[in-house]
């Protein structure tokens, strides 16, 4: 037998209504096939199921209405047929039959390096900062090797927008994207309390309104539904034991057309000083997030050390 143990076996389907735990949500997502050709057909068939039941429903709607009594027999053979037809398209429609398939986790202990010893579509995933590190968030090199200001400056946000910093730590970006958001709110999500009372200790003494601390979990960002316009990540995402719940979190938190911002050290690039597990390539991200048929906008690629990625989720 194999000594690697599966935690969630690829081939796992969650369809509309049920979470990846089993849990009820508010929304399904669909998974985008990796090729643009692939994703073109998925594209058109969309367009043609929905073409197809607004044609078939209209076309029911238009025979009851102009019958008469002297055509009455020979149009209503026609309804069971075209009411045939609307069901068959509505249940081909994907946006009523959207799911989306669990990678998997594999625990393999014999292929541990730095991290945990769980992977993730290939990714060893890595250990957690703990809060004891937050004055090392804080560093003032920081400035210069992140460049925070242009970060927030890049995402392009109206002042009404709602903006969660998931894995916010003590706040760093939190306050930067809060001064841009003065109509809209920063939703901080942390994993842990002590950095979210730093963040609170942060909010009263600058008398700062528009930050609101959220306790997340390891598999849930714990946001409502459609209830954000974007969302950060900065130096966070490698180090999520759940990627998939929590990229699915997101995902249904995020309205039609809200964007994901993922920062994180080029992996493809081994001058930059960061241990291998704290860093991933473009590719690698991509990859991850196609799971969810988030659509890759573009790479932003000013900053000394660090990929800025850019999903946007589809209307």
């Amino acid at each position: 037998g194999s000594c690697c143990r599966f935690l969630s076996p690829a081939g796992v389907r969650y369809t509309l209504g049920e979470g990846p735990s089993g849990n009820s949500t508010n929304a399904a997502v669909i998974a985008s096939p990796t090729d643009e050709a692939a994703r073109a057909k998925v594209r058109v068939d969309r367009r043609l199921s929905a073409d197809g039941a607004k044609y078939a429903a209209g076309s029911v709607t238009q025979t009851i209405r102009d019958h008469s009594m002297t055509q009455y027999y020979s149009r209503v053979c026609t309804i069971p047929f075209l009411l045939a037809s609307v069901t068959w398209c509505l249940l081909a429609s994907p946006a009523l039959a959207q799911d989306i398939v669990h990678p998997g986790y594999e625990v393999a202990p014999e292929r541990r390096t730095t991290g945990i010893g769980k992977f993730y579509m290939g990714r060893e995933i890595s250990f957690v900062m703990g809060h004891q590190a937050a004055q090392w968030l804080n560093r003032p090199s920081r400035i210069q090797e992140e460049m925070p200001d242009q970060v927030v400056a890049n995402m392009g946000l109206a002042a009404d927008d709602v903006v969660a910093d998931i894995g916010a730590g003590s706040g760093y970006f939190s306050f930067r994207i809060a001064a841009l958001v003065p109509e809209g709110k920063v939703l901080s999500v942390d994993i842990q309390p002590e950095m979210l009372q730093l963040i609170e200790q942060q909010k009263a003494q600058n008398r700062i309104e528009n930050v609101e601390g959220v306790l997340g979990e390891i598999d849930d960002p714990n946001l409502p539904a459609e209830s954000i316009d974007a969302a950060i990540m900065v130096d966070a995402y490698h180090e999520f034991s759940h990627p998939f719940e929590m990229i699915n979190g997101i995902y249904q938190a995020l309205r039609p057309g809200g964007r994901i911002f993922l920062l994180e050290y080029r992996g493809e690039d081994p001058s930059v000083p960061i241990r291998p597990l704290h860093k991933m390539t473009e590719e690698q991200v991509v990859k991850e997030m196609s799971v969810f048929g988030l659509e890759w906008t573009e790479t932003l690629d000013f900053l000394p050390w660090q990929h800025m990625m850019i999903f946007t989720k589809r209307g």
